[in-house]
């Protein structure tokens, strides 16, 4: 898949172009379905399979006091996207200007830019532009008079609910990771860079990768049993999401540390995406050091158990 950061750094030439829409957090079974439609007619008309989103929540830029977490990582985004067969992504860098787009300006200069388009693909209930001022409405009208064709999917249900990214959030914070990997129409899974820490876990024997998971949602604190891949190599994890009450802070922070088995190696800078496979226990504090290092060893053993 090919990722670009304005619409006209495309070069499809004549080529025609079939679009999907929207933020995409999760890229959960409705969102599968637009991008599948997208990508379903892109082969019918020999067209490219475009797919366009953002690089930070809208919401970031015209309402900062209630951007969501978001589920996933920019790259885990991304790899999602891949995965459904995608051409192309464009992800547009949204900020005070582009803001200010109205829905119909937002929509001719795509026209603009990319060309000949085939077909709009977004969900039922999408909005876009200056004060919301587009919707499917505005696509059809546009479709008409610019020559594309718009699907306005209805949202996928499951357990006669709606999916939504606001849905598989309360999930996640609840602990139902279950229920959010059924969403997501894959298994649930955290994503960051590894980052450096303090170094506590390779103290007491464990070391750990301390993952950068700022603005991300996360399950109910405590340690769990996951999986993750290291090159083509899946590894054993135990994962740690608290503020380790145990050692002695002045400002506890929430951290997400990996202690992965079996393997040595520096994996510092590096994305790693951990998916969940059970919950072993909360979090809680120890009367001492040897007392945690003692839990970590039984920890270690239950999770693998788990797998």
């Amino acid at each position: 898949m090919n990722v670009i950061c304005s619409a006209n750094k495309l070069g499809n030439g004549s080529r025609k172009v079939c679009l999907a829409i929207g933020f995409f957090d999760g890229v959960h079974l409705g969102h599968q379905q637009i991008i599948r439609q997208t990508v379903a007619d892109a082969r019918q008309h020999d067209a490219l399979a475009l797919v366009i989103t953002f690089d930070c929540h809208p919401n970031s830029v015209v309402a900062p006091d209630r951007v969501p977490p978001l589920i996933y990582s920019p790259p885990q985004k991304l790899r999602a996207i891949k995965s459904l067969g995608t051409d192309t992504l464009l992800q547009i860098h949204f900020d005070e200007e582009f803001s200010r787009q109205t829905g119909k300006e937002f929509i001719h200069g795509l026209t603009r830019d990319l060309g000949r388009i085939q077909s709009v693909c977004v969900g039922a209930d999408f909005v876009f532009g200056r004060q919301r001022s587009g919707n499917v409405a505005l696509l059809k009208e546009l479709g008409g008079e610019l020559g594309f064709t718009v699907h306005g999917l209805a949202a996928v249900s499951l357990d006669n609910q709606i999916v939504s990214s606001t849905r598989i959030r309360e999930t996640i914070r609840s602990g139902n990771l279950d229920a959010a990997s059924q969403m997501l129409g894959r298994a649930y899974a955290v994503s960051g860079r590894v980052v450096a820490g303090d170094r506590v876990g390779r103290q007491l024997g464990f070391p750990t990768a301390n993952l950068d998971v700022t603005g991300l949602v996360l399950p109910p604190n405590g340690v769990y049993a996951g999986q993750a891949s290291l090159g083509k190599t899946p590894h054993r994890v135990v994962l740690n999401i608290g503020f380790r009450p145990t050692l002695a802070a002045a400002a506890p922070q929430l951290r997400v540390e990996a202690h992965v088995l079996d393997f040595s190696g520096d994996l510092y800078g590096q994305e790693l995406e951990i998916t969940f496979a059970a919950k072993i226990r909360d979090e809680k504090k120890f009367p001492s050091a040897d007392a945690l290092r003692e839990q970590i060893t039984c920890d270690i053993t239950e999770a693998k158990k788990r797998f």
